[in-house]
């Protein structure tokens, strides 16, 4: 199935949070304070990160049209959050928590779930984690301006 939508905005990111939060995070056994790059993700994701892994995510998702709507009108998109761990080099993210009302008192196939849903914003912030890591973060290369090493 494709979701036939223009990619929205990318998420807000929001400030540091307990790296051990994250998927695809190993915490670190040692803090080395809050710097998570959290800006530079925020602008690797408008300078294209997000758009290129959201139109991924869209021509394979199995998420309907109608509960697409549903997870943008309730904000799920925009509370994805994504967290730089130096330690492990890794792009990790967290997934917002789907109410399970998600579907209640909406028009939409009795065929769509809040699980369905779950595990498609996580498939979607995994498409994101690994498009930054492997497309956008040049570690030891100033293409971007960073140099992460």
């Amino acid at each position: 199935m494709t979701l036939d939508t223009e990619a929205p905005d990318p998420p807000a990111l929001r400030g540091p949070q307990d790296p051990g939060d994250y998927d695809a995070v190993d915490e670190p056994e040692e803090r080395t304070g809050d710097d998570t790059y959290r800006e530079d993700l925020a602008d690797l994701l408008e300078a294209g990160a997000w758009a290129d892994a959201f139109d991924d995510w869209a021509d394979r998702t199995d998420l309907s049209d109608a509960a697409f709507r549903v997870v943008r009108e309730e904000g799920l998109l925009r509370r994805l959050d994504f967290y730089w761990n130096p330690a492990a080099e890794d792009v990790g993210y967290r997934v917002p928590p789907v109410p399970e009302d998600l579907f209640a008192a909406r028009e939409t196939p009795e065929s769509d779930d809040v699980e369905d849903v779950e595990e498609e914003l996580d498939d979607l912030a995994r498409t994101v984690s690994e498009v930054l890591e492997n497309d956008y973060i040049h570690r030891g290369s100033e293409e971007f301006g960073y140099d992460w090493e």
